[in-house]
């Protein structure tokens, strides 16, 4: 037996009069609810048959009491609504502030008496300036800007920021997102206007962006939108495509003009500390030039005064003295050896070679004693004086040799 039978669920031929009763049928209980529906509303009923009894006031008094406590349940449901941990609820009561709400499950009056607005303040949003999208789809009314130098660049810029204080946000300006683009448009313009093209272009990027986010958030603060600007990135910042390509050759002559004067300033660096070093050599060499020659005039002079000084006690001696000294130095560079044998014919064997290895030997020493002395100023020299049997034992040695020479021959 289908559900759609009416007899489901009767036993027996009586309904539901049998003594065996089922479940009710469902036809059944919808067409009854119409019925009663239709009757509260003064239709008639739709089984064909003759019109029902009507419905009595209490009867239509309690439906109404169920379907308007429903009504209220459902409108005072309404009010509830869940604030995230990032967010804050901003209750207006007939269009006013009423209040904010902090995050969590929260309820307020129902529509139209409270509405509320959830207001993201963690959430970084994005505005672009110069450009929309990529940096090709360039906005050249709010690119194009003026330097202090009277130049013209392009510069795009994007600006992140967040929200610190919704009632401000939402109460405060009209359209917050395009007041951002407009201070952020000022800002940059008063600084590229204060600085040259090149500062822009290449070393004062970092500070333009500081500076200008500087000034940015300066000026939302008295217009209290309540934003706080967390960072102005400079995207590109070049010359107008118009002057592209003469701008492209003054910066590279500019690089040629620096890479000259670093290779000059490098040859400078090589060649100045070279040429300092050699006056500063010449001029220590000109002070010892200088030193030694006054030194040695002074130990000449000190010399001859001593010299002056024994020839006044014995002139004699002294001449001859300073006369075999003379012959000496002249004479010490020859390979021929002068004997005066006078006092005698003996024949001397003499080691000529070795007696002139030592004469030389002694002029060497005699010579570095001399400037040794000659640079003691004050020392006194003693030349002893030749005695008698000294130089007799010359003249005969020198008598000698001559004879010797002579059997030679």
């Amino acid at each position: 037996m289908s559900l759609n039978d009416p007899r489901w669920g009767n036993q027996g031929g009586n309904g539901n009069k049998g003594g065996n009763q089922g479940p009710p049928d469902l036809e059944d209980l919808w067409r009854d609810f119409n019925r009663r529906l239709s009757g509260m509303f003064g239709g008639k009923s739709g089984d064909g048959g003759g019109n029902r009894p009507p419905v009595s006031s209490r009867q239509f008094g309690g439906g109404i009491g169920v379907i308007l406590g429903l009504v209220l349940i459902v409108w005072l449901a309404s009010g509830l609504y869940i604030v995230d941990a990032s967010q804050r609820g901003v209750v207006l009561r007939f269009g006013k502030l009423h209040e904010t709400t902090e995050p969590g499950l929260q309820w307020r009056l129902p529509y139209p008496i409270d509405s509320h607005e959830l207001v993201n303040l963690t959430g970084v949003r994005t505005v672009e300036v110069g450009y929309r999208g990529t940096e090709r789809n360039k906005v050249l009314n709010e690119a194009l800007m003026l330097t202090d130098d009277e130049n013209i660049i392009n510069i795009q810029f994007a600006v992140q920021y967040i929200l610190k204080d919704p009632v401000a946000y939402l109460f405060q300006n009209r359209s917050p997102e395009d007041t951002v683009v407009h201070a952020a448009e000022t800002a940059m313009r008063e600084i590229v206007g204060k600085s040259k093209m090149d500062f822009v272009l290449y070393e004062g990027r970092e500070q333009i962006a500081v500076d200008a986010q500087h000034i940015m958030q300066q000026i939302l603060d008295r217009y209290q939108t309540g934003i706080q600007i967390s960072r102005l990135t400079l995207q590109n910042a070049q010359p107008p495509e118009q002057v592209q390509a003469a701008f492209d050759d003054a910066v590279k002559a500019g690089q040629d003009l620096e890479r000259q004067k670093n290779e000059g300033q490098a040859y400078a660096n090589d060649v100045i500390p070279k040429a300092r070093g050699t006056a500063s050599r010449l001029l220590e060499e000109s002070n010892g030039y200088k030193q030694r020659i006054i030194a040695t005039a002074q130990g000449d002079a000190s010399r001859f005064k001593q010299v002056l000084a024994e020839y006044v006690k014995a002139p004699e001696v002294t001449r001859q003295r300073l006369y075999i000294d003379t012959m000496q130095q002249v004479l010490m560079n020859t390979s021929k050896v002068m004997i005066d044998a006078k006092g005698g014919n003996n024949l001397l064997y003499l080691p000529l070679d070795k007696l002139m290895q030592q004469a030389g030997a002694a002029v060497a020493a005699d010579s570095a004693s001399g400037a040794a002395s000659g640079a003691r100023a004050g020392e006194v020299v003693t030349l002893p004086p030749l005695s008698n049997d000294s130089a007799a034992a010359d003249m005969r040695s020198r008598d000698a040799l001559r004879a010797r020479e002579r059997g030679e021959r």
